[in-house]
């Protein structure tokens, strides 16, 4: 990622490079993000912590390499760090410098304020940016009602503010009851348990239903969930195909593939169950019998991202056995017909429905489309 694709990164340095706060050795950096204004030689010891798979890669390709240890993917999202300093730098586990780009969902940006003041040793600087049309007035004010007074500067259409942990004029309470607000909860009539942030997460996506309600029931095999959020669709398709063996759901967040997690062990009798923190956009490390997938179509900063869906559809063509079956959902005026067309023998609509169509193919050497599906 490019110091122009991140005017909020960008912008969270500008204290630090024009010395209006010093840099911390060993500081720790919330939903970190790799760019051009983040340099390792700058920030010797820097920690950080990003549950978003994309946004781990690009601080890899930075310069900032993931610690050694446990390979879980929720493990994964957490560590992180350059070199051997870090966790020792903090002060009785609480840190010199914290860094945070907050999220666009209000209740998980309020938690993560929370958590950044609390993690911060006292007196420490706890600096966040946002880009003003992400709510960076809003995100300021929510920040200042627990920490007390900020400072701020407005650059790179963002805004880049701070406080110091433990001043006068925070409100501790508040913050302690702001740090459950990204809690686990159960959502969806108490069927599945979500979190804030997560894609859809207080309720069953309208688009991921309507590709629910169409799914065949002779589905079998090996089948694949590309960007499987909290497991709504990966539950559907089990429930309605006992056919299939094995299920691998792939998420780029780390906060849904636990929910994932949880929300499909029901099934772990009878099928196979694998769960990968994984960017699909990079291709698929199996095979598959059976695909489906809503994909994304916004960058986390909500820019739309048509590029992201139609990544997907070449992953699942690239991974689909000849004769396997993508089920896909999007926004009927997202252009993914070529994308369909390049990859698959045969491609027929099923529905369309809401603004959304849902799109059966079938990779090329197989039996085809047509006669395919038994509803």
């Amino acid at each position: 990622m490019s110091s122009h694709g991140d005017p909020a990164l960008d912008a969270l340095m500008l204290p630090f490079a024009d010395g209006t706060l010093p840099r911390a050795p060993g500081a720790l950096f919330l939903r970190a993000r790799g760019g051009a204004a983040l340099s390792p030689s700058d920030w010797p010891g820097l920690v950080w912590e990003n549950p978003f798979r994309p946004d781990a890669e690009s601080l890899r390709r930075a310069g900032f390499e993931l610690q050694a240890g446990d390979a879980d993917e929720t493990a994964a999202a957490r560590g992180g760090g350059a070199g051997e300093a870090g966790a020792g730098d903090a002060v009785e586990g609480r840190w010199p410098l914290v860094l945070l780009l907050p999220p666009r969902q209000r209740d998980e940006a309020r938690a993560l304020f929370a958590e950044a003041l609390a993690r911060a040793a006292p007196g420490a600087p706890v600096v966040a940016s946002v880009a003003n049309d992400a709510g960076a007035k809003s995100a300021e004010a929510d920040f200042a009602r627990i920490a007390g007074p900020v400072a701020s500067r407005s650059k790179h259409k963002c805004r880049v503010f701070w406080a110091r942990a433990g001043q006068a004029g925070g409100d501790p309470a508040l913050a302690a009851q702001w740090r459950a607000l990204d809690a686990p909860r159960l959502v969806a009539g108490g069927r599945f348990l979500s979190r804030p942030g997560v894609f859809a997460w207080d309720r069953i996506d309208a688009a991921s239903a309507l590709l629910a309600r169409h799914l065949p029931t002779d589905l079998r095999g090996r089948a694949a969930d590309l960007g499987a959020g909290y497991g709504y669709l990966s539950a559907e398709l089990l429930e309605r195909n006992p056919g299939i063996a094995a299920l691998d759901a792939f998420e780029a967040d780390a906060r849904a593939l636990a929910m994932a997690r949880h929300n499909l062990a029901g099934f772990t009798p009878r099928v196979a169950l694998g769960f990968h923190w994984h960017d699909v956009a990079t291709g698929l490390p199996g095979s598959y019998d059976v695909v489906v997938t809503n994909p994304p179509f916004h960058a986390p900063d909500g820019r739309e991202r048509p590029d992201i869906g139609r990544a997907f559809i070449a992953a699942a063509a690239a991974a689909l056995r000849p004769g396997g079956r993508l089920w896909l959902v999007a926004n009927r005026h997202l252009p993914y017909e070529q994308a369909l067309g390049g990859g698959f023998g045969e491609a027929r609509m099923v529905a369309q429905e809401g603004g959304f169509k849902v799109v059966e193919a079938v990779k090329a050497g197989g039996a085809g489309v047509r006669g395919a599906s038994r509803r």
